[in-house]
């Protein structure tokens, strides 16, 4: 019979001998010193290395891994963060997966909205571009007039000064509102093409075919 062993049956035999529910194990380890040391509870010489707490019958309960460090500690955190985001991230484009599947549940259904949103570009650059035919043809006339005044421009009356500079200040407005429907042409059409990237990719999923249909865009 080992030293161990014996310690281990005093102490469960003290355990009975004073009524005591023999439940919680003792712990056990070697120290850095090489000794073999036994306590009812945590040992603090072995904080740094491998404990065990042993049953009364001898069995091991459980490992006790050596205390981390400040910086494993955090190490271990930092990986569980990183983790927890991953899943919820994960969750996430799942959501986003089937809100697309659900809005465009195939090819057709996603040309078509494309084809509805380039369309109300189109619209709105169509008004803006048919302002610009206006203005020019204003600018025409005021320019008629400026003729009597080409001489000595000093002479042109307030009034047509005036109309000149709300022709060059609408035109200008119109001009970005030009600019900002191009840009949302292209915003539209990178919007639709990263979509059907995606949607290639679930429509086989869901035994929906992913065949390119017509280039919608303009």
């Amino acid at each position: 019979m080992t030293a161990f062993t014996t310690i281990l049956m005093g102490w469960a035999m003290t355990m009975l001998l004073s009524g005591g529910a023999v439940a919680q194990g003792i712990y056990t380890c070697t120290d850095a010193k090489g000794r073999k040391i036994t306590s009812d509870r945590a040992i603090a010489e072995c904080m740094d290395r491998t404990q065990h707490e042993i049953n009364p019958s001898g069995t091991v309960r459980r490992v006790i891994g050596p205390a981390l460090t400040a910086p494993e500690h955090a190490a271990i955190e930092e990986k569980e963060r990183a983790a927890a985001e991953a899943r919820v991230a994960a969750g996430e484009d799942k959501r986003r997966d089937r809100a697309l599947l659900l809005r465009y549940p195939n090819r057709q259904a996603h040309d078509a909205e494309r084809t509805q949103a380039l369309t109300q570009v189109e619209e709105g650059s169509k008004v803006a571009n048919k302002k610009m035919l206006e203005l020019a043809e204003q600018r025409k006339q005021i320019s008629a007039e400026l003729e009597f005044y080409k001489r000595d421009s000093s002479k042109t009356p307030p009034p047509l000064r005036r109309r000149v500079e709300e022709n060059d200040s609408n035109v200008a407005i119109q001009k970005r509102f030009v600019a900002d429907q191009d840009a949302e042409r292209r915003r539209v059409n990178q919007r639709f093409d990263t979509e059907l990237v995606k949607l290639k990719q679930l429509w086989p999923q869901m035994g929906v075919s992913a065949t390119a249909g017509p280039d919608l865009k303009k």
